[in-house]
């Protein structure tokens, strides 16, 4: 029986109130696996290019979750056979989702832990999880491994039309304030049906999917890929590069016990048993910031210039090209900061450094996103779509960068 004690809601400024759906999901919004989430950053250090984009992966998870219920409420009248298994599998799966996330979410994703997604921890969280809850959650990770029968049920979880997205997209416009990001995800998933087990789109929500892929597009390059949050990015994973090395040095860096369990071993994605998973629990965004506030007053010229670039947000200056950093000029700003600071080669590159960015807002090889027409004959949207450009938007376009201290000039 229920307990209608847990039934609680949440008041959510996108979707308003959000219902949670039965006492298990309420005991693992209560979890500290969970509550952790309230202390990672959803968007890493984008609050510096966005002030306010402060909300975090508990919020996005809840946001998810609800998106789901909406979901299950419309494909059910639809006459899409879900059971109350299956419906609470999936609503456990998406508010899961994204539980393995680390500090400043993906800014750290190889930087704390070696060659190891957040997805892959998330997983070992859930495995864990269902231990605690004597195997209840056994469907839902079925369904987020994407191993359950119903093809459909893992498409609402991971696909380019999941939750997740529809979430996160109309989230993050929200509180960055950039509108262009903004989705009418109600109409969506309105819109949303399921053909030969699979989950497509009715013909009369193309133009939402159309302004949905749009949208991905412009807020993966004015935010998710904006330049300074890029260089933010980069001196942060630099920041820590630098305190492992002089760490294993023998130098001493004051930092939390959890975070300094995760400088001092190499902890690869074998290595992720129930012990390491505790200890990984343990750290969120304040570690690594009190770490950073700390490190500033370092003895490593490196590590506390670095650190004092974030903190004060005075960056390296980043410039985007369409085409690869030409060499002569990376050498010349590289050869400028060494001989200006009285670094060696090693030092230099924390300072002067390249890259490349990639943007592709839809893949129509890979879970593409199909339109039921009214024949009943299905259709890949950049082939249903008058819009030229959908298929433009299935072409990965790259850019280039170059980092370097702006008085190096």
């Amino acid at each position: 029986m229920i307990n209608s004690r847990k039934l609680k809601i949440f008041n959510d400024p996108i979707y308003g109130f959000i219902t949670i759906p039965n006492g298990l999901i309420f005991d693992l919004i209560g979890h500290p696996y969970f509550q952790r989430l309230r202390r990672i950053s959803q968007m890493g250090l984008s609050y510096l290019v966005y002030p306010g984009a402060h909300h975090t992966r508990f919020h996005h998870a809840l946001g998810s979750m609800h998106l789901m219920q909406n979901a299950l409420q419309v494909l059910k009248y639809k006459g899409v056979e879900v059971s109350e298994a299956e419906e609470e599998g999936l609503c456990i799966a998406i508010l899961l989702h994204d539980i393995g996330h680390g500090p400043f979410s993906h800014a750290m994703e190889h930087s704390i832990v070696e060659s190891t997604d957040h997805e892959h921890i998330s997983l070992q969280f859930m495995e864990a999880l269902n231990k605690i809850f004597n195997g209840r959650l056994t469907l839902a990770i079925s369904i987020f491994k994407g191993q359950y029968d119903k093809r459909f049920l893992n498409q609402l979880v991971s696909s380019q039309l999941d939750m997740d997205r529809l979430d996160y997209l109309k989230r993050d416009s929200f509180y960055t304030g950039v509108a262009e990001g903004n989705i009418n995800s109600e109409r969506l998933i309105t819109m949303l049906n399921v053909v030969d087990g699979n989950l497509v789109v009715e013909e009369k929500g193309i133009y939402s999917v159309e302004k949905f892929l749009m949208a991905r597009r412009f807020m993966y390059w004015q935010v998710y890929l904006h330049k300074t949050g890029i260089v933010a990015e980069q001196l942060l994973i630099r920041i820590l590069k630098r305190a492992k090395e002089i760490m294993h040095e023998g130098q001493v860096v004051v930092c939390s016990k959890a975070l300094r369990f995760f400088m001092e071993n190499r902890i690869e994605k074998q290595d992720f048993d129930l012990e390491i998973l505790s200890t990984f629990s343990k750290l969120d965004d304040v570690d690594v910031l009190a770490a950073i506030k700390s490190w500033q007053d370092h003895d490593d010229f490196v590590l506390s210039t670095l650190c004092e670039m974030l903190i004060n947000r005075r960056f390296l200056k980043v410039k985007l090209k369409n085409s690869p950093i030409d060499r002569a000029v990376f050498k010349k700003h590289k050869a400028r900061v060494k001989e200006k600071y009285n670094l060696t080669d090693q030092e230099t590159a924390y300072f002067v450094f390249e890259g490349k960015i990639e943007n592709k807002a839809y893949d129509r090889y890979h879970q593409n996103i199909n339109i039921l027409r009214k024949n009943k004959r299905l259709i890949d949207v950049a082939k249903a779509s008058d819009q030229l450009n959908l298929k433009a938007l299935s072409k990965t376009v790259t850019k280039y960068y170059i980092c370097y201290p702006k008085d190096s000039v």
